[in-house]
């Protein structure tokens, strides 16, 4: 069975977008873009709610991400992408398929395939839904060296403690500092 993991990019303070939702705060340079790419060789299937979805969507197919990023571009825009929401009519970006309910059961479905792993990057909503279906394996959390203040908090709707055992950690050049964490089920 694949694992499933979710990344996040979080400020110290434990948001993982700002007001309105700004991610400008971001630290990323040329170790976190290798670092991107290599995660992403690991993966098969990207999975997504619809924000932050379209989101990528508008991104990664640009001429601006294929020049500035042209490896992680490659890859993000071939992967397999599972999209979950209510409000989109059609998934156009490439390899991506819309699904408007029964998230735990094509979770599941997923896993059961042969291939990498699958990543949930970003989507914070889909990930408490993930979380409370113990569908997810890991947790990455990428601390970025900044206190925002206000945003909204990561993990925001859990409403009893989740037990994360940590498996490895790694420091950036950058001061981000990835943790990641093994969930207990």
């Amino acid at each position: 069975m694949r694992k499933m993991f979710l990344f996040m990019m979080v400020s110290l303070d434990g948001f993982f977008e700002g007001i309105d939702h700004d991610l400008s705060w971001h630290n990323v340079d040329a170790e976190f873009n290798d670092f991107a790419d290599k995660q992403l060789d690991e993966t098969s299937t990207l999975v997504f709610g619809s924000r932050t979805y379209k989101m990528m969507a508008d991104f990664w197919p640009s001429d601006i991400a294929i020049k500035t990023a042209p490896n992680t571009a490659t890859r993000m825009n071939s992967l397999h992408k599972i999209v979950f929401s209510r409000t989109l009519k059609k998934a156009e970006w490439n390899n991506s398929e819309l699904h408007n309910d029964n998230t735990a059961a094509v979770i599941r479905n997923a896993k059961k395939k042969p291939g990498n792993d699958i990543a949930v990057l970003g989507s914070s909503n889909l990930c408490l839904s993930l979380i409370k279906e113990s569908l997810l394996d890991e947790i990455r959390i990428m601390v970025n060296p900044v206190v925002l203040g206000h945003g909204t908090p990561l993990f925001s709707g859990i409403n009893k403690p989740l037990k994360l055992e940590l498996n490895s950690k790694r420091s950036f050049k950058s001061g981000n500092v990835l943790l990641t964490y093994k969930l207990y089920k």
